[in-house]
């Protein structure tokens, strides 16, 4: 038989989202920020029973990555987006194939036996959220899985490669396979940040793999984070901060490095390598409060409409705009969701 060929391949860690509303309380008792993602210590771990026996809980497909290729699958024709990670053989990994084959995602999850698939408590708060992720098999994922029969074929046939920061507080190995693979054959590797915790406390991981990367998404808090952390003098200039990214040096010079900065529903920040000094700079049709069903997922919504424009052979300015329209039609679902029937993104 022969290998389905995808014009983007995915990499991230699979979680299942438990989703609570009103969450101020839990805001205050586990100290968490309201717009914020973490990683859970050993302080956080009840609150993954509390909001079962305490709440209404929406599960949800989630993981940043999974959600942006769901995103990506479902503005693009059927058979072009497959995704990787690590599951265990558990309801939860049903939960997500499920949510992927809705939207026309396909998988090659590394499954292992007898662990528990990671998952992310979603604590919403008005229009913010706040993440809260245990990363329970995610975080052992193997870099030998990437080479293995079932998913080889699959990076080799890729075009495009889309992998989220969080993969790098454990996966480093497996991102430099990919990325440095990506940038020998003239592909295009595509990064997110995903969260502020990766630039403050991951720089030297994303400094492994930035020469690599050909394009780099985040948003305003991200942006921050790696200006701090890098000692940027102005640490609110997203156009001075996207254009010392894109300026960083790079494995494959002949394509010039991209930076997207989202600012939720403020203007999206793009800077190109090869025009450092002339960002641009796209306005976002702004939605009313009460068109808001809520935020989770809208990065991850953004990325998948982008990365759907850019597979698809639009613009950059076209991109851009389809991750706009596809974050738009997310934040009037429950969650990382897109809507049915399906909406012509593109």
């Amino acid at each position: 038989m022969s290998t389905p060929k995808y014009s983007l391949f995915c990499m991230g860690n699979p979680l299942l989202d438990m989703q609570v509303r009103n969450g101020e309380e839990l805001l205050k008792k586990y100290d968490l920020k309201a717009n914020d993602a973490i990683l859970a210590e050993e302080k956080h771990t009840p609150i993954y029973e509390e909001v079962v026996n305490k709440h209404k809980v929406d599960y949800v497909a989630g993981g940043a990555a999974q959600n942006a290729a769901r995103g990506a699958a479902y503005v693009l024709p059927a058979g072009s987006v497959v995704y990787t990670g690590a599951v265990g053989d558990d309801d939860l990994a049903d939960q997500l194939k499920a949510a992927n084959k809705r939207e026309g995602l396909d998988e090659v999850y590394q499954v292992k036996k007898g662990e528990k698939t990671g998952a992310c408590a979603v604590v919403i708060t008005g229009h913010h959220r706040s993440l809260v992720t245990t990363l329970r098999v995610a975080e052992k994922f193997e870099k030998s899985h990437l080479s293995s029969p079932a998913v080889a074929p699959l990076i080799d046939g890729a075009k495009f490669f889309y992998v989220e920061g969080y993969f790098l507080t454990h996966g480093v190995e497996s991102v430099l396979e990919l990325s440095s693979k990506s940038a020998a054959a003239g592909k295009t590797f595509v990064l997110n940040f995903s969260a502020p915790f990766i630039p403050q406390f991951f720089g030297a991981q994303l400094q492994q793999i930035i020469p690599y990367t050909d394009i780099i998404i985040g948003n305003e808090a991200e942006a921050e984070a790696w200006a701090s952390a890098t000692g940027f003098p102005d640490v609110k200039d997203l156009a001075g901060i996207a254009r010392s990214i894109a300026l960083l040096p790079k494995s494959n010079a002949s394509r010039p490095r991209i930076v997207v900065f989202t600012q939720g529903a403020e203007h999206t920040v793009v800077v190109s390598a090869d025009n450092a000094d002339t960002p641009k700079v796209y306005p976002v049709n702004v939605l009313t409060d009460d068109q808001i069903v809520d935020t989770n997922g809208a990065g991850d919504a953004f990325a998948g409409g982008f990365l759907g424009g850019l597979v698809a052979g639009k613009t950059l300015e076209e991109s851009v705009l389809a991750g706009h329209a596809l974050a738009r039609a997310c934040v009037q679902q429950i969650g990382p969701q897109y809507p049915w029937p399906k909406v012509n993104i593109l």
